[in-house]
């Protein structure tokens, strides 16, 4: 039987402690490319702000307070749009570009710019490694 590489006890993490649960930090190399997920996520944003999409649909690509502040969001825009008798529609938007860097192992800062009719915006986003995968720590709509 082979050897098995075995961490030594006194430096793995326990059951008993806090952080056994927790996300663990995932190393970019293990890490997939972050662009799709770029992408996917700038404009399900814009859906979910215009009503288009519900935002438990992007749960799983965030944390948890980077989607409670899009669900707040999303429903402060839902009572704009009812106020001025708007029904919810499907955006047209085109992705324009988007841009993206490694200030740290395991983090992506990016920009993603949408043109729509009536203006353009950015929506910045930080990704963070977790669990082997990318989640949107950080969100906002300029």
């Amino acid at each position: 039987m082979p050897a098995l590489n075995r961490i030594p006890l006194s430096t793995a993490v326990r059951p008993s402690d806090p952080e056994f649960f927790a996300p663990q930090r995932t190393v970019t190399a293990d890490l997939p490319d972050p662009e799709p997920l770029l992408r996917n996520l700038s404009l399900g944003v814009l859906e979910v702000l215009a009503g288009a999409r519900d935002a438990e649909q992007l749960a799983r690509w965030m944390t948890e307070d980077a989607y409670r502040k899009l669900v707040v969001r999303s429903n402060l825009a839902a009572r704009a749009r009812s106020a001025r008798g708007v029904a919810a529609s499907r955006p047209a938007y085109t992705l324009l570009s988007v841009r993206h860097s490694s200030p740290a192992d395991s983090v992506i800062e990016a920009v993603a710019v949408v043109a729509g009719a009536a203006r353009t915006r950015a929506i910045a986003i930080r990704l963070e490694g977790m669990d082997r995968r990318w989640r949107a720590t950080s969100l906002a709509l300029l």
